[in-house]
């Protein structure tokens, strides 16, 4: 995604967070009456997974799919209400930044005959794109979490929410909205939604914490909305515009704040206080004040962070390591060390797929300047032994090779390999391998042996 397209985004999004602690804020001088009163105000968030009794069976297919057959209790009208809502700000967007004056969008007039832009775009990729670092491994990852908290605050498990998450991430965002502006990106495709389910999750539960204290952090209500906002402004809009209409246009959870008034403990006097109701329990009465933030009483969410399920976080592997890069003499280069990263999915002791970069300086067999190398593409595993913590394996996949960044100079290749795993503890592995890289373009070969350290999300290789 280009920086430039990322800061139009952010201009119109900015907006909306503003308008969203504008509404938060009218809760902080209530009219309250003699009589026990009930508004519309910020929800909790709807039932979690944990929260439900499912069979155990279910999980003898643990990639099996509920998101178009909500089987097991799962909100999928409080789903549906949430993608309307990102298709309403995303046509929002574009709507904004089309009337924008050309010098701060950089988009030409003739940009605007967005049909034909969409389909040139969507013909011309996935390519490896340039943005910077921030933009495709913190922004992305961000925005896939937001889609992903979309689906997992329905009611779904982690797998299903992935499966939103990838799907908006690339028909909606990638090949939808984007596509408008630029070429979709190959690692958009996967970073997007897959380190999204990481950041995606960790929000989930973060924002759990900040209801059960009131939905306050560090005992500040504004501080608290900010929070709110920032891990899942879909989800927060969606609560500010129905306290705005005071009802439920957009289904946003299952608590409502209450105005009480409560007797003291001494004499006839009674004070008013402001609670939050949670349909779902845990703890005995579930009943917690907590002194010095606002006088609410806080009901527990029956949240709880164990599950059965075997697919969560932990199937999610980052690896990074050195690389010796030999190439033909076809290439007119030497050999060189470079470096490679990998993001993928473990889904079992025995399989994983992943998207494998590298990158290397190599000099000139003759002299000269050097040329920057990259290889990258998608690539499965099959691993041997997989019960025990050394596992060999083999290794295939399919990518592009290309030559100072230049999209003219990229070949597709093959390649096909094998290499050792070696299983430190369920979160750590380290693991050495030699690939064989054939391009039908040039007709080319080459070779790469890497070592690499891998990273496992959550709690890492605990199931499966």
């Amino acid at each position: 995604m280009s920086s430039t397209f990322y800061q139009k985004a952010i201009i119109v999004i900015t907006f909306a967070f503003v308008t969203s602690v504008s509404a938060n804020s009218t809760i902080e001088s209530p009219d309250l009456s003699e009589n026990s009163i009930e508004i519309y105000q910020i929800k909790a968030t709807n039932s979690s997974w944990e929260e439900k009794e499912i069979d155990p069976s279910f999980y003898e297919d643990p990639y099996q799919i509920s998101l178009f057959n909500a089987k097991n209790g799962e909100d999928s009208d409080r789903l549906l209400s949430q993608t309307y809502s990102i298709f309403g700000l995303g046509v929002g967007v574009i709507a904004v930044l089309a009337v924008m004056p050309e010098e701060i969008t950089n988009w030409e007039k003739n940009d605007l005959n967005l049909a034909n832009k969409w389909i040139e775009n969507v013909s011309a990729g996935p390519v490896w794109d340039r943005d910077d670092v921030f933009l495709n491994y913190i922004m992305h990852p961000y925005f896939g979490g937001v889609f992903y908290q979309s689906a997992r605050k329905s009611g779904y498990r982690q797998w299903d929410a992935f499966i939103y998450s990838t799907m908006m991430s690339t028909f909606f965002w990638e090949y939808g909205i984007e596509a408008f502006a630029e070429v979709p990106s190959l690692q958009d495709l996967v970073v997007t939604p897959v380190l999204g389910w990481a950041y995606g999750e960790w929000a989930y539960t973060t924002e759990q914490d900040i209801w059960i204290h009131g939905g306050t952090v560090l005992g500040s209500e504004y501080l608290g909305n900010t929070a709110l906002f920032l891990l899942d402004p879909v989800d927060s809009l969606g609560r500010n515009l129905n306290h705005l209409f005071g009802k439920d246009i957009i289904k946003a959870g299952t608590g409502y704040f209450t105005f009480n008034q409560v007797p003291l403990a001494y004499g006839n006097e009674t004070e008013n206080q402001i609670g939050l109701k949670v349909s779902y329990i845990f703890g005995d009465d579930g009943s917690l004040a907590l002194p010095g933030i606002s006088a609410k009483r806080v009901v527990h969410s029956r949240y709880k962070s164990r599950t059965d399920d075997p697919i969560d976080t932990g199937i999610i592997g980052l690896s990074s390591g050195v690389t010796w890069v030999d190439v033909d003499s076809k290439w007119g280069k030497k050999s060189a060390l470079g470096y490679q990263w990998s993001l993928g999915l473990y889904f079992t002791r025995s399989f994983s797929t992943r998207l494998n970069y590298t990158r290397a300086t190599l000099d000139n067999a003759q002299g000269g300047d050097s040329s920057i190398y990259e290889n990258y593409g998608i690539d499965g595993q099959y691993y041997f032994n997989s019960e025990n913590d050394w596992r060999p394996f083999i290794t295939a996949g399919l990518g592009e090779m290309m030559s100072d960044e230049e999209y003219s100079k990229k070949r597709f290749q093959v390649n096909a390999g094998l290499g050792l795993h070696y299983k430190i503890n369920n979160n750590w592995a380290i693991q050495t391998d030699w690939r064989h890289y054939y391009s039908t373009r040039e007709e080319t070969h080459g070779n790469h042996i890497s070592s690499s350290i891998i990273y496992r999300f959550g709690k890492g290789e605990w199931s499966l």
